[in-house]
Parts: structure tokens; sequence; C-alpha cells
């Protein structure tokens, strides 16, 4: 009875998700049209914009490997006061608030404040994304250190190790494979994020892309995009190889 009630709920809530959002087919119909208009607009592709795509990538790349160095060494240190193993609960429940209230806001918000604080450029990305990726790192780490078993550390207490070596001998080689995982997703989802960060002025290709397209300059816009997805796939390429030979 509780399951076909969950069902009905999440039934029921789908249908009033579609009948709020006023989805119907006769803009579906209109909308193709145009569709195929805007498509056709971005050909033949325009490639003389290739100097400004390079400095475009190059940038958002530069966002997203510093913004992920930075988040990796403050999710280590946080990660250790968010562990229930590691930390009391007077002090592991207001970082965990503390993470989630991080990873709540908008990561477009963050990157305005970081752009009105310091400036244009790649330096309100790599801090906006620092920002935004430590929230939700430092809670996959703690989970991580939450996750392993206690026998190796038990007996490392016993022995009478500090709690250093208890993470480093006891902790480490249980959650490295996961931490690996996750800050590998992290980097691939910091490599997208920072892509649209040009919006609002905090560097990166995304600059390029709303410009071309505010100013009907469609088939720069797609060049700049095509190039956007050869670095995404690329990415996913070195994850997975990397994944591959750590796992």
């Amino acid at each position: 009875m509780a399951r076909m009630l969950i069902w009905a709920v999440i039934g029921g809530a789908i249908v009033w998700a579609a009948f709020s959002a006023n989805i119907s087919g006769d803009k579906f119909a209109t909308a193709v049209p145009r569709l195929g208009e805007f498509v056709a607009r971005m050909f033949p592709l325009d490639w003389s914009v290739w100097p400004e795509i390079l400095k475009g990538l190059v940038e958002t790349l530069r966002i997203a490997i510093l913004g992920t160095f930075f988040a990796v060494m403050l999710s280590a240190g946080l990660a250790v006061l968010a562990s229930e193993k590691l930390s009391p609960a007077f002090i592991w429940r207001p970082i965990r608030a503390l993470l989630a209230t991080m990873r709540a806001i908008p990561l477009i918000v963050v990157a305005m404040l970081m752009v009105s604080s310091v400036g244009l450029g790649p330096l309100p990305g790599i801090l906006a994304i620092t920002f935004h990726a430590t929230g939700m790192l430092a809670k996959f780490y703690a989970e991580a250190i939450d996750n392993v078993s206690s026998q190796p550390i038990i007996a490392l207490q016993s022995a009478g190790a500090s709690r250093a070596q208890q993470l480093r001998w006891g902790i480490w080689p249980q959650m490295a494979p996961v931490i690996l995982r996750d800050t590998i997703f992290r980097f691939e989802l910091n490599l997208r994020e920072s892509l649209v960060l040009g919006i609002v002025g905090a560097g990166g290709i995304g600059l390029y892309i709303q410009t071309y397209v505010r100013s009907f300059q469609y088939d720069k816009a797609a060049s700049v995009t095509l190039a956007v997805a050869a670095l995404v796939l690329l990415s996913e390429l070195a994850s997975v190889l990397l994944q591959r030979r750590f796992s």
C-alpha cells in the first residue's frame, strides 16, 4: 500500500508539473521550423575566430584545473572536520551544515559575487569554482572516511598511533580509490561549469559564445560550440583512462 501511494504521488507530481509548464503540441510544431532556421544560420562554420577559440579554451581549462586544485586542498582539511569518525558532533555537524550551504548557492551567483569583488577575468572564475567544488568534495571525502572499515583504525589505536598516523595508514589506503573517482568527476563538472562563467565576466570561453550569439554571428558561435564539445569529449576520455589506470 505504501509503495502504491509513493508511485501515485510521483505520478501526480509529474502530471502537475507537465500541466503547469504549459506544454502543448502546437508549440513543438512551431518550434521545429524555427530551430531548423537557427541551425541553418550556423553553417558554414567560421574558423576565422580560431585564435579567440584557442585563447578561450586555454583560459577555461586553466580555471577548471586551478579551481579543482584549490578545492581539493581545502576539502582535505574540511573532510577531517566533517567526518563522524574523526571529529566530535559539535564540530562535524556545523561543518556539514556549512558545506551544504556552499552547495546550495548556485555557481552563477557565486561567480557574480566574485566578479563584483575582484573584477573581471579568470580569477573570479577560479574562486567561484573553488568555493562551489569545495562544498561537494569535502562532503564526498568525509563520507569516504566514514565508510572505511574500523578494524585497521582500531589496530592502529591499540598500537598507540596518532590521529595523523591513523589517517595515513588506516584510512587513506581504503578511501584513495573513492577520492580519485570523486575528484575526477568534480573536475569534469568544473570544466563544464567554467564554460558558462564567461557570461557574467568570470573568464573562459563562455564570453565568446555569449558575444557571438548576441551579435547574431551564429557561424562563429557554432565554431566555438564545436570546439567546446571537443574539449569536453577529450576530458571524458582522459577521466576514463585515469580511472582505469588507478582502479
